[in-house]
């Protein structure tokens, strides 16, 4: 005779395994600091890539300004503005992977810990039925 809950169990489990479990077991593999730093040095290398390309999209268009006020006051003050603008996307891109990928992995791991519970309680099942 067909056992419902182990049906249940087993249904549950597939579905999660095959949609958002593949996703889970590879985040879950990482311990959270590491997961996180690695995605925190990914968002700092693309933002630095992106705020590359903004500076000189910048100066290409106002080259002709730049040109007409050369001086090195000029000079120092915009190269100490595009760091301190620097700086500050890099603080604000590494706080926001922080958190999102922080997030990403407690919840990641929370759904595999389930899954685990799940599979625990499938093999009390099939303990049960063998004696």
């Amino acid at each position: 005779m067909i056992d419902e809950k182990k049906v249940m169990l087993m249904t549950r489990m597939a579905s999660y395994e095959s949609n958002e479990g593949k996703e889970d077991l590879k985040i879950s593999a990482y311990y959270r600091k590491d997961y996180v730093g690695l995605h925190i040095v990914y968002a700092v290398i693309w933002a630095t890539i992106g705020y590359g390309c903004l500076a000189a999209l910048a100066v290409i268009c106002m080259f002709d300004k730049l040109m007409d006020s050369m001086s090195m006051n000029v000079m120092v003050g915009l190269g100490i503005a595009v760091i301190i603008g620097y700086i500050i996307t890099l603080i604000i891109y590494a706080a926001i992977t922080y958190v999102i990928y922080n997030r990403k992995h407690q919840r990641a791991r929370m759904r595999v810990k389930k899954y685990n519970h799940d599979l625990a309680r499938l093999l009390k099942i099939y303990e049960k039925e063998n004696r």
